[in-house]
């Protein structure tokens, strides 16, 4: 199944076949100061070298979350998403809990942007998916309900199903709607990572949509972050994940070695070109 996402010159396709494509993570103040500090000061440009970092690091899409306590989200939202479009060809992603933001972000984004996100919460069910219909994007699905979120893998399937009724029922395609699992620290519950991971391959076995993870959480609390969060995305990806909200900087690479080795990279030709790319970058740096 294939979800396709566009800003006004390129599409992106996401597909379980194909190389897992990257959602850079960056501009999002959470647990970020001086990201927050620049939205409050209006520092565009620190956005933009962020938006221009991450596209060069190898981001296919770009999540624009600008929620900071005491600023109008949808003013903001409206801002940002304008200049960022300006600064970049690849497709946004729009991040907030505030659908008033979502819809102010929607009617700038042009092209086909993807929603972060609805879930199996009521009141977001209701006012999520109808923004989604309207202006023809696609979206994340959250495996939570009024209940929290489900302690099973199959429990999280049906969550699964649920978002995907209610989004069919309203006439967005089925294709358009990626399901996120929800990563947990398994710093907390040892069993956090084995869960999500059963839930990846049989939502992706039962249902044939397409598999988000936000996949930092999964080493929140521990030493080595990186480390952890490297060995979890390869594993994903074998599971069926086909893309990822992370940071490219820190990432790329070891998502294109995790395509490569599960057989998404011909003749390894495009690690080859990333590689390539990199070490271009990396004596443009050092001439500066």
């Amino acid at each position: 199944m294939q979800t396709i996402v566009s800003s006004t010159m390129k599409s992106v396709v996401i597909e379980k076949n194909l190389p897992l494509v990257i959602i850079g993570e960056k501009i999002n103040p959470t647990g970020r100061k001086k990201m927050a500090a620049a939205l409050q000061s209006q520092d565009f440009e620190y956005l933009h070298d962020l938006a221009i970092s991450q596209v060069e690091a190898g981001a296919d899409i770009l999540d624009i979350n600008v929620g900071v306590p005491g600023l109008d989200d949808v003013i903001l939202m409206k801002q940002v998403v304008k200049l960022v479009s300006e600064w970049i060809d690849v497709p946004l992603c729009l991040d907030s809990p505030n659908p008033l933001a979502l819809e102010a972000g929607l009617s700038v984004a042009g092209g086909k942007p993807l929603v972060n996100s609805v879930s199996g919460e009521e009141a977001r069910l209701s006012t999520v998916l109808p923004l989604v219909k309207e202006y023809g994007a696609a979206v994340i699905g959250l495996i939570m309900d009024d209940n929290g979120i489900p302690s099973t893998p199959e429990a999280r399937l049906a969550v699964a199903e649920k978002i995907l009724e209610r989004a069919v029922r309203i006439g967005i395609p089925q294709e358009d709607v990626i399901i996120d699992p929800l990563v947990m620290a398994v710093g907390a519950d040892s069993s956090a990572g084995v869960v999500t991971l059963k839930a990846i391959e049989l939502i992706s076995q039962k249902l044939g949509v397409n598999i988000n993870l936000g996949a930092s959480n999964i080493s929140f609390g521990l030493p080595d972050r990186h480390i952890v969060n490297q060995a979890f995305l390869i594993l994903a990806m074998g599971k069926g994940a086909t893309c990822a909200i992370t940071d490219p900087m820190k990432l790329a690479w070891i998502i294109r070695a995790g395509d490569l080795l599960l057989g998404k990279d011909e003749y390894a030709m495009r690690f080859i070109r990333y590689f390539r790319k990199m070490q271009v970058n990396l004596n443009k740096e050092n001439l500066t």
